[in-house]
């Protein structure tokens, strides 16, 4: 059977202050408890403007501009360098907050979406610059501002406000009346998922290593659910965003695993495709707006700038071995079971130590481990500590354990084999996933990099239905350069068929 390969990817980045603002769970929560809190009142003053977003080197590392070896000699935290950055990267963009809440409205197929008329006219202005704007898109929203009083009005009757720069410039209408599941702050999720998604995934068609109606299917592995009341979370982003990228000819569905997803569902689609079910399958992901600020206050009291100000979204290409992209090992699986305990060292057995050792490899032959690559400026600033560094000396811990290598070694092993974070901590996000658009350069160049594990966690006790941890990956390595044949052939198939007939018939005959 042919494996599949990661033939490509994309990966963007949308600034979104005024969202962190109003619509971030930490300051919808703070202004319920606490509205006159200290927080709340100099908040504007913690606001990154865009090209301070711009210019910081984890989002650049994150659009493909520059390579996550180039962290690792940086000093920390990266918010304190001096960076001239692009919007513009290998691998994405950093799309402003004005655009984004346009391409919001040409998301929107139910009308839900009202901007004010001048605000729309000068976002679409800005938006007609994009290289990937089309005129289609253009025409859908051109002339339909709405008075500033009309959006006030909608205020009134439940819709959720939208704001730019401080001044309120449109709003998101409810979907029902009563149904909670489609309220305007659902909605208003909802729809930035979708435009975040699908505004990565038209990146990564851009590139043109598949066209879009040459994808057979689509798993979006975000965070938010899409539904009803009758069906909360019954989905489907993925079509909605397959839709918005003309890739007419895809089916879909939205895989849920919290942080976990990412890799679940890179799982399932090389599984498609080895099966021979689809030639391209993407998988892909918009951004969480309850997530934006999560870490804020702890931010702000030590005096920075609130670096969670980005929303995030990515989209792999997994396709048939063109015995040159990088091979997804699906018989090289690590999973976190229903009876695998929940400790640090139980859950880095389950899936590193134990699918490797299955597969006669030693923990000490994988190049490199894409963790959990949240940018360590964010955590480690809210005291959290550095995440991957963490899960990089677990895994060194068990090299230990195993006489792999000694324990002095620890640190030189967790530099060579582990990566500085540099992704948003928008949960999915930094999930294992971030490396996959570097795995393409690194194992297809003489870099010495040959395999690499993709591992994704997830918590599932979130959802008060179980204390079980989710946890799960897969091995990706440098193609052989074979060109695989996807199946037995029909006339080989017919072929074995006659010949297994001939050879009953010829035992009976001899009886």
């Amino acid at each position: 059977m042919a494996k599949a390969v990661i033939k490509d990817a994309s990966y963007s980045l949308f600034h979104t202050p005024e969202m962190l603002i109003h619509l971030g769970v930490t300051q919808v929560n703070e202004r319920l408890v606490n509205p006159d809190s200290e927080y709340l009142n100099n908040i504007e003053s913690y606001l990154r403007d865009f090209e301070q977003v711009v210019n910081y080197l984890p989002n650049q590392v994150y659009i493909g501009n520059l390579h996550p070896r180039e962290l690792v000699e940086k000093e920390r935290p990266f918010v304190n360098l001096t960076n001239i950055g692009q919007r513009f990267g290998k691998l994405g963009e950093i799309m402003p907050e004005k655009e984004l809440l346009l391409y919001v409205m040409i998301c929107d197929v139910f009308e839900l979406v009202m901007l004010e008329e001048s605000f729309l006219t000068s976002a679409i202005s800005e938006y007609a610059k994009h290289p990937l704007k089309t005129d289609q898109e253009i025409e859908k929203v051109q002339g339909k501002g709405s008075k500033i009083e009309k959006i006030k009005e909608s205020l009134k009757n439940g819709s959720e406000p939208l704001y730019y720069e401080g001044q309120l410039i449109g709003c998101v209408k409810k979907a029902h009346d009563i149904d909670v599941n489609l309220n305007a702050h659902v909605m208003t999720e909802n729809l930035v998922v979708k435009a975040t998604g699908a505004l990565t995934m038209k990146h990564l068609l851009s590139k043109n290593a598949v066209k879009a109606e040459e994808i057979g299917y689509v798993i979006e592995c975000s965070e938010e659910a899409c539904g009803d009341m009758n069906q909360r979370g019954g989905g489907n982003f993925a079509k909605a965003i397959a839709e918005m990228c003309g890739a007419k000819n895809a089916g879909g569905c939205d895989i849920r695993a919290f942080c976990a997803a990412p890799t679940h569902s890179l799982i399932h689609a090389a599984t498609l495709v080895e099966s021979g079910v689809y030639d391209n399958v993407v998988v892909v992901a918009g951004g969480a707006t309850a997530k934006l600020g999560m870490n804020g206050k702890d931010h702000a009291k030590k005096g920075y700038k609130l670096l969670e100000d980005v929303l995030g979204g990515f989209a792999v290409l997994i396709s048939k071995n063109d015995g040159i992209s990088p091979v997804i090992r699906t018989d090289v699986v690590g999973t976190h079971k229903v009876g695998t305990a929940s400790s640090p060292q139980a859950v880095t057995k389950s899936l590193v130590e134990q699918p490797l050792k299955e597969a006669g490899l030693k923990i000490s032959e994988v190049d490199k481990f894409s963790v959990e690559m949240q940018n360590p400026d964010i955590t480690s600033i809210a005291g959290a500590g550095d995440v991957p560094l963490a899960n990089y000396k677990m895994i060194a811990a068990l090299a230990v354990m195993n006489k792999e290598i000694e324990r002095s070694d620890i640190n030189n092993f967790a530099l060579k084999h582990g990566m500085v974070g540099w992704a948003p901590t928008q949960g999915h996000i930094p999930s294992g996933i971030p490396y996959c658009g570097f795995a393409i350069e690194d194992m297809t160049t003489d870099t010495g990099i040959n395999r690499a594990m993709i591992i994704g966690k997830g918590s599932l006790f979130l959802g008060r239905m179980t204390n079980v941890f989710d946890g799960i990956s897969v091995m990706i390595e440098r193609n052989s350069g074979v060109e695989e044949t996807s199946s037995v052939s029909k006339e080989e198939i017919n072929k074995l068929i006659a010949n297994s007939l001939k050879q009953f018939a010829n035992s009976l005959l001899s009886e």
